[in-house]
């Protein structure tokens, strides 16, 4: 048997093939990947922590089982935690300086999973502060570039995780999706990202930005790596109280690659203008691939997505601004002492960024007495329209196939001045969150600067199956799971 060479462009299957078969080991795989890490996040600049010894640890450990005869999936895998989820004894910044040095005492339920499922972590990646972003600009530690282009964005808030995995840097990776901080990034870095079914992953031990809208999500280079990252942390958990109290499918024996017979609408709502023309093209034949392989493509129509923006951004900064108060000196984080309490409470605040800020005086006017109904309550009733949508739509169709974002990948520092034109990077992608939807991006084409194109599939509540299928159907009669060509 010839000598077998670890490659950042391996994935979570081929790696575990290696693994059981002893053609290489835990350790040597982790070593190779903290090299790649090495090497090109300097400029990639994905990660903000990591955690080399801990690694190796893990993956001796991991060594240790496969050696037993212990078989699953993640032993001995070497991922990457979005930097908002808690992880026991390394720190937790949600892209922060309010947090700068938190250590929290425990695991997020994500975290314990993984470790159960024996994967090893390598470290924690960058975040838009406190998620709230699409661009990864936010974050109070440095911005992360893509690995197709350094001059430009991974997209956010989960770009260090998206950039990691594009870059080879981790084979799979944990983000978390508020308004599309998972399926955008993973559009524009060229990999696969999920984002399940509110509830179907617990969000206990996740830093909280909107507590309605908040869901971990998953990573990977491919369909079937990101369904083996999400296999490993869906689940019910006691502790969260949104969490479903329902089976897991075998979400690996649900990739059967037969589509016929299943139906696609196609919003009309999510072509419009202002949709690159490229995109719109890619999307368009990757709808056409679907069909090809004996899926029925159908219009429908989504009459309220023209209010899903606005909604988001009353709703989401009111639930942040309620959770983000807790950060004042005194019940939760840091203390800057002023003159008194009132002064001392504003200077630890102040540590917030500029974004954060925003959101916090976006949301406490919403819910300001007097405006509660006007802006908070009435976005609420819209949403109720928006999930109908949804629900009348899934009476029709199984999945639903739109653009990720409208655009591919912009540079970095040009939307940064302009908010709305920031916050219209999440326009395709903010309904499923508003309708408890769930939905995910896989690569389907290139724009003419050479950069990743996304198709997103939105499945009904609990139906991440089936969205799934339909990508690996796509992604096994198509050859768009490519590399960047790095630069160290």
């Amino acid at each position: 048997m010839e000598p077998f060479k670890p490659t950042g462009e391996m994935s979570i299957e081929e790696a575990g093939r290696a693994l059981r078969a002893g053609q290489i080991s835990s350790v040597e795989l982790a070593t190779s990947l903290l090299e790649r890490i090495a090497l090109y996040d300097r400029r990639i600049r994905a990660y903000l922590q990591v955690t080399a010894e801990l690694a190796l640890q893990q993956a001796a450990d991991a060594d240790r089982r496969l050696a037993n005869g212990e078989e699953t999936p993640l032993l001995g895998i070497p991922v990457a935690v979005k930097d908002i989820i808690s992880t026991k004894g390394i720190a937790t910044t949600a892209g922060s300086k309010i947090l700068e040095g938190f250590v929290p005492p425990y695991d997020a339920f994500v975290v314990e999973q993984l470790r159960q499922a024996g994967a090893v972590i390598l470290g924690k990646t960058n975040t838009d502060e406190f998620a709230m972003g699409s661009s990864t600009e936010n974050s109070a530690y440095g911005t992360t570039h893509n690995p197709w282009d350094l001059t430009r964005v991974p997209g956010g808030s989960s770009g260090g995780s998206a950039a990691a995995v594009a870059a080879g840097m981790a084979m799979g990776a944990l983000g978390t999706d508020t308004g599309g901080s998972v399926r955008q990034p993973a559009s524009f870095c060229g990999v696969v990202g999920i984002r399940p079914t509110y509830g179907r992953v617990s969000r206990w031990g996740t830093i909280a930005f909107a507590s309605s809208l908040d869901q971990v999500g998953t990573f990977g280079r491919s369909v079937r790596d990101c369904a083996t990252m999400l296999q490993a942390v869906a689940g019910y958990d006691r502790r969260d109280s949104t969490s479903l109290d329902v089976p897991v499918p075998d979400y690996a024996a649900a990739l059967t690659a037969d589509v016929r017979g299943l139906r696609i609408g196609v919003p009309k709502e999510y072509f419009i203008e202002g949709i690159e023309p490229a995109v719109e093209q890619a999307i368009r034949a990757a709808i056409k691939v679907l069909e090809q392989l004996g899926a029925e493509v159908r219009e429908i129509t989504l009459p309220h997505t023209r209010y899903a923006l606005p909604v988001y951004y009353l709703l989401a900064p009111a639930e942040a601004s309620a959770n983000l108060a807790r950060y004042d000196g005194i019940r939760y984080g840091p203390r800057i002492e002023g003159e008194d309490v009132i002064d001392s409470v504003k200077k630890t605040r102040a540590l917030f960024g500029p974004e954060v800020k925003r959101r916090i005086m976006l949301g406490t006017y919403a819910l300001s007495a007097g405006y509660y109904d006007e802006y908070y309550g009435r976005a609420s009733k819209v949403r109720t329209l928006i999930k109908q949508d949804f629900l009348q739509a899934f009476e029709e169709v199984d999945v639903i196939a739109c653009p990720t974002s409208p655009t591919t990948a912009f540079r970095i520092g040009e939307r940064t001045a302009d908010p709305l034109s920031m916050y219209l990077a999440d326009i395709f992608t903010l309904s499923v969150n508003l309708s408890a939807s769930c939905g995910l991006s896989l690569p389907c084409g290139f724009d003419e600067h050479g950069l990743p194109i996304g198709l997103q599939l939105i499945g009904n509540t609990l139906q991440e199956a089936t969205i799934l299928n339909a990508a690996y159907a796509f992604e096994q009669a198509t050859d768009w799971q490519r590399s960047p060509v790095l630069e160290g």
